[in-house]
C-alpha cells in the first residue's frame, strides 16, 4: 500500500505529463498502481482500509472453526473443503493462506491427540454386537474378539426383544456365555445416560442377569473402542447382502446368513493367521455355561388399548377387541400383517396399513357401523304426541326436515289431530306413504286417508302391484264351444 506522501507525488507526476503510463514511469510504479490513486484522489479522500494490527494473521478470525473441524474429523477434512465454511464465517485471505492455517491446525491436533494401546482380547471374555442397514434389511453382528468366530442374522427390525432374541441366539451357536457384551449405544438397549455412562434397560438387565454376563457399552464417538464389530458389518454388507440381491422372507435371508458364517468361519482370518472356528473349540472351554432354560422373550412392542378399543403402532391404528379397553396388549408387526395379542393369545389380526389410516374389525365393536344420527327429542305436547305414532313418525319427521318443510311443528300438530276421525292403524300407513311419495304437508296426509286403502302401492319391478279388483262372474270355456254339425 502506497503512502500518503508517495501518492501526492503520482498525483503531481500524472499533472505535470497527463498520462497513466507516463506518470507511472516518473514514480517508479505501473500505471494501474497510478490510475487507482488518482481516480481516489479526484473522488475525494482515500478510504479508510483498516490495517491488521502487525503480527496477527488474516486467517485469526476463523482459527476457532478450523480448530473444531479438525477435531471433529480427527484431522481428516481438507482445505479445500473446509475454505468455504470459513469464508461464510468471514475469512477474507486467499486460499494459500487458509490452507496454511489448516495445515498448522492438523499438526497441533496430532501433537495432543491420544495414542492408542492396542487391545488384546482373553479368552471367553467379550461379545460385541452390533446392527447394520443394508438393501432393506436390518443385520445383526456379533463377534468374539479372540477367536474372531462371527454371527450374523437379518430382522425386519432393531427392537430390543429382536436383539436380545438374536444374541440368545448366538449364544446357542456359540454353545456358552462370555462374561461381557460390548454394545453400541443402541437406543433399544438404552434406558439413559447419566454424566455419559449408559444406564441399560431393566428388560436387557433381567436377560443379562439370566444369561449370566455383564452388560456394557461402546465409548460415545470413538470408533476405536468398537473397530472390530465395524469391520464385521462392513464385511458383511459388502460380502454377504449386496451380493445376494434380493431375499423373498426373512427365513431365507437367515440360512443364507447362516451359510455365509460357516464358510468365513472356516476359513484362515487374516489378523489371527487361524481358522476362527478351530479357536473357537479352545475358547469354548472358557465360556460359562448356558442356563437350562430360556428366557421368555416378548416379540413385539407392549401397546394401552385407548378409549376407542384401538392401539397405534407405526402412525397407523389397529382396533381391538372392546374388553380389552385400558388393558396391556403386545403388537407384533410382521412384513404383511399386525398381530395383537394378549395373555399369549391371538385376539386381533389386521392387514398392515399405511401411517395415518385405520384398520377396524366390526366384531370388536358388536358389529357393523352404524350411520351416524342425531337423536330425536321431543319438547313440545304436539311432537311428542306425533312421535308416539312410532317409527314411521320419526322417519316423517327427519325426511321432512330435511326437505326444509317450512313451519313444521305446526304441520306435526295438524297431523296429530287427524288420529281423532281417522285412527291411529290408517294414519300411521299414511305417513308411511307419505314419506315413499315425498309429501310432508298435513294437506297431503289428509288426502291420502280420503283415497281410501284401494289405492295402488310403489312395488319393484316385476313385482306384484296387489290391487284390490272386485270379483266379477266366470264362465267356463265349454260355454263357448261350437256343437258339431250332424
Amino acid at each position: 500500500m502506497k503512502s500518503a506522501r508517495e501518492r501526492m507525488d503520482i498525483v503531481a507526476a500524472y499533472e505535470q505529463v497527463g498520462t497513466f503510463r507516463g506518470a507511472a514511469a516518473l514514480c517508479g510504479t505501473t500505471h494501474k498502481t497510478v490510475k487507482r490513486v488518482v481516480l481516489e484522489h479526484q473522488a475525494g479522500e482515500p478510504p479508510d482500509r483498516g490495517r491488521r494490527p502487525v503480527g496477527v494473521k488474516n486467517t485469526e478470525c476463523v482459527r476457532e472453526v478450523i480448530a473444531e473441524k479438525v477435531r471433529a474429523t480427527d484431522g481428516r477434512i481438507s482445505a479445500k473443503r473446509l475454505l468455504p465454511i470459513a469464508q461464510a464465517a468471514g475469512y477474507t485471505g486467499s486460499a494459500r493462506n487458509f490452507r496454511r492455517a489448516v495445515a498448522d491446525a492438523k499438526a497441533a491436533w496430532r501433537r495432543q491427540r491420544r495414542v492408542f494401546r492396542p487391545w488384546v482380547p482373553t479368552p471367553g471374555e467379550h461379545l460385541v454386537i452390533d446392527w447394520a442397514t443394508e438393501a432393506g434389511w436390518q443385520i445383526f453382528c456379533a463377534v468374539l474378539p479372540w477367536s474372531r468366530w462371527r454371527f450374523v442374522r437379518v430382522a425386519r427390525d432393531q427392537k430390543a426383544a429382536t436383539t436380545m432374541r438374536l444374541l440368545a441366539e448366538c449364544f446357542e451357536a456359540l454353545g456358552g456365555t462370555p462374561r461381557v457384551v460390548l454394545a453400541d449405544r443402541m437406543g433399544c438397549l438404552k434406558g439413559g445416560v447419566v454424566a455419559n455412562v449408559m444406564v441399560p434397560t431393566p428388560e436387557f438387565v433381567r436377560f443379562a442377569t439370566h444369561f449370566g454376563f455383564r452388560p456394557d457399552f461402546c465409548e460415545a464417538a470413538d470408533p476405536e473402542s468398537k473397530g472390530v464389530i465395524e469391520a464385521l458389518c462392513r464385511y458383511a454388507q459388502e460380502d454377504l447382502v449386496i451380493p445376494a440381491g434380493h431375499w423373498s422372507t426373512e427365513a431365507e435371508a437367515n440360512e443364507a446368513c447362516a451359510a455365509w458364517c460357516s464358510e468365513v468361519n472356516g476359513r484362515v482370518h487374516s489378523t489371527t493367521a487361524a481358522i476362527p472356528a478351530e479357536r473357537l473349540v479352545e475358547e469354548r472351554k472358557v465360556l460359562r455355561a448356558l442356563p437350562s432354560l430360556r428366557p421368555p422373550l416378548r416379540r413385539g412392542e407392549l401397546r394401552k388399548v385407548d378409549k376407542l378399543s384401538t392401539v397405534r403402532i407405526g402412525s397407523a391404528r389397529y382396533s381391538v377387541p372392546r374388553e380389552l379397553i385400558g388393558r396391556q396388549v403386545e403388537v407384533i408387526a410382521t412384513g404383511s400383517e399386525v398381530l395383537i395379542e394378549h395373555a399369549g393369545d391371538v385376539v386381533a389380526c389386521h392387514q398392515l396399513i399405511a401411517p395415518g389410516e385405520v384398520s377396524i374389525i366390526d366384531e370388536h365393536y358388536g358389529g357393523p357401523r352404524r350411520g351416524p344420527a342425531r337423536a330425536v327429542r321431543p319438547r313440545s305436547g304436539s311432537e311428542r304426541a306425533f312421535l308416539a305414532l312410532g317409527p314411521a313418525a320419526e322417519r316423517f319427521l327427519r325426511d321432512a326436515a330435511a326437505a326444509g318443510v317450512t313451519k313444521l311443528g305446526t304441520e306435526l300438530g295438524l297431523i296429530v289431530a287427524l288420529e281423532a276421525a281417522w285412527g291411529r292403524d290408517p294414519l300411521v300407513a299414511a305417513l308411511e306413504r307419505a314419506v315413499t311419495f315425498r309429501r310432508f304437508k298435513a294437506a297431503d296426509v289428509r288426502s291420502i286417508l280420503e283415497a281410501g286403502p284401494g289405492v295402488p302401492t310403489v312395488v319393484d319391478a316385476g313385482e306384484d302391484l296387489g290391487l284390490d279388483l272386485p270379483e266379477v262372474p266366470v264362465r267356463s270355456l265349454d260355454t263357448y264351444r261350437l256343437e258339431a254339425l250332424g
